[in-house]
């Protein structure tokens, strides 16, 4: 789980973290392919969660649709063969983080349609993040569902791509929820939850690896190689 890769801001600004830095963010894509690993997008990562195919794989995931994903992200994932999902916030593009303003993180761009569908073009994937990135289980029913489904149809729309995977924004879901992306014809949707996925876990509801500015290499590939991350998990139905 990625969310910006540029330069950080400086130290004490919130959300530091979860800028990693493109050097970094290159250095751990490079040494994924040297142990044999293949990053995949959730699309691509289907038929192994689900016991259908066996590799060496690792899910790539990328929250919010950063600009700075696509400037600095994009080439190296095409250089190492790799694919992503990108989840976007269906009504933001071109524009910025506003669900972060309140909490002092500063103003960072995200895609414009063109670029988003420059990622596609690609060969990643879009995924959805909702239409304005709420915290789910405090809306109503009826918002919640139309957050999810709405979304997919703009993002379908405005990509000219079939959008299949959903992001809870904050991690917020509650088995109710996860219905609603099942419904509204999603395969898949991640969590902000610890862990490696298991095939045993629900397929909208899957933990992720979070990497983080200070994630140095060696910590990174314990996350990725090992049970390190099982630590992590807190398991709910």
């Amino acid at each position: 789980m990625y969310h910006q890769v540029g330069e950080p801001p400086p130290r004490g600004a919130p959300y530091r973290s979860l800028v990693v830095h493109p050097s970094d963010f290159r250095r751990q894509m490079t040494w994924l392919r040297r142990f044999g690993y293949r990053g995949l997008s959730m699309r691509d990562l289907l038929p192994y969660l689900t016991g259908q195919r066996r590799g060496k794989v690792v899910g790539i995931t990328f929250d919010d649709g950063y600009r700075n994903v696509y400037r600095h992200a994009l080439p190296v994932l095409r250089e190492q063969d790799f694919t992503a999902t990108n989840y976007f916030v269906a009504r933001q593009f071109g524009g910025g983080n506003v669900w972060d303003y309140e909490k002092g993180v500063a103003h960072a761009d995200l895609m414009s349609v063109e670029e988003a569908r420059g990622w596609v073009g690609a060969g990643m994937e879009a995924g959805s993040h909702t239409l304005d990135h709420p915290f789910l289980p405090k809306t109503s029913p009826e918002i919640a569902d139309y957050q999810i489904r709405q979304s997919r149809t703009e993002l379908e729309d405005a990509l000219d791509t079939p959008v299949t995977a959903f992001c809870y924004p904050y991690g917020g879901e509650t088995a109710e929820i996860r219905g609603m992306v099942r419904d509204a014809g999603y395969t898949n949707a991640t969590t902000t939850s610890g862990g490696l996925a298991r095939p045993s876990d629900d397929i909208f509801g899957l933990p992720r690896v979070t990497v983080a500015r200070s994630t140095h290499i060696l910590r990174f590939l314990q996350k990725c190689m090992t049970r390190l991350e099982e630590k992590r998990r807190v398991d709910r139905p």
